[in-house]
């Protein structure tokens, strides 16, 4: 793909957070079977299906852009779930293991609200309103999930980690 205007950059962004949150929706089912913590398993499952609407709302913005969902492999997200995986078969201490499970967790989530702050400065640049609302909902989503993690991990899990 040729990157010759901020819409070109725009899609290329935008295919490359569909690819993160396709290959999220494989790892949360395992993240939520790993995790021991009934509050932590319930918000992995809640945050699946949040990711299952965010893959949705991509499709929309691009298909906005006439532009398909196909683009190379999200090579971040990739990486991202591998150190998470390769945490999951660790053995040890159930709270320690959820407190890394929340710090893989909040990686991605930290990876993903950069990418849609990005989108959304594009959908606002280019005068994508339709995307921007799309968008907007989305980074707020994952803002929140953020939220709900570290409250999680301050309150609980790290608590019982440190024991």
């Amino acid at each position: 793909m040729n990157l010759n205007t901020l819409s070109d950059l725009y899609v290329h962004e935008l295919k490359d957070l569909y690819s993160a949150e396709k290959q999220l929706l494989k790892a949360l089912p395992k993240m939520a079977k790993a995790a021991t913590n009934a509050d932590l398993k319930a918000g992995f499952q809640q945050h699946l299906e949040e990711t299952k609407e965010h893959a949705a709302r991509l499709e929309k913005v691009l298909a906005g852009r006439e532009a398909s969902t196909r683009g190379p492999k999200c090579k971040a997200m990739e990486g991202l779930i591998a150190e998470g995986s390769d945490l999951m078969e660790e053995e040890g201490d159930p709270e320690v293991l959820d407190a890394g499970l929340i710090v893989a967790a909040q990686k991605v989530e930290h990876y993903e609200i950069a990418g849609y702050g990005s989108v959304c400065t594009f959908a606002k640049l280019l005068g994508d309103k339709a995307g921007l609302e799309l968008l907007k909902l989305t980074i707020n989503e994952e803002e929140s999930t953020d939220k709900k993690l570290t409250k999680l991990a301050t309150s609980v899990i790290n608590l019982e980690a440190s024991k």
